[in-house]
């Protein structure tokens, strides 16, 4: 009758052992699985993650900051038509001699 066991190593390998009894005639052979924990590919992963979540709100708030300057150009522009249409009345104000 075979035997199964599991083993966990402190680096995170799983290990998987079917054992047959040796005793019996037709003793099959052992089989080992081997089974790779997180390791270095979840760090990576962690990392890249991180990346992709700062990069995300450096735009977001790049985004704000322009759309901050481009109101603010907007109000510019209309103050300066402001006081240009207020230069044009008072140059036509000047050009009509009072009766």
């Amino acid at each position: 009758m075979p035997t199964e066991r599991t083993v966990e190593h402190p680096d995170g390998r799983v290990e998987r052992i079917t054992e047959s009894d040796p005793a019996a005639p037709a003793a099959a052979p052992v089989i080992v699985e081997r089974r790779s924990g997180g390791g270095l590919g979840g760090v990576v992963a962690l990392i890249i993650g991180l990346a992709l979540v700062v990069l995300i709100g450096w735009f977001l708030i790049n985004m704000n900051r322009n759309d901050a300057v481009e109101s603010n150009a907007i109000a510019g522009a209309a103050d300066s038509v402001g006081g240009a249409a207020e230069n044009i009345g008072d140059a036509a104000r000047d050009a009509v001699p009072d009766r």
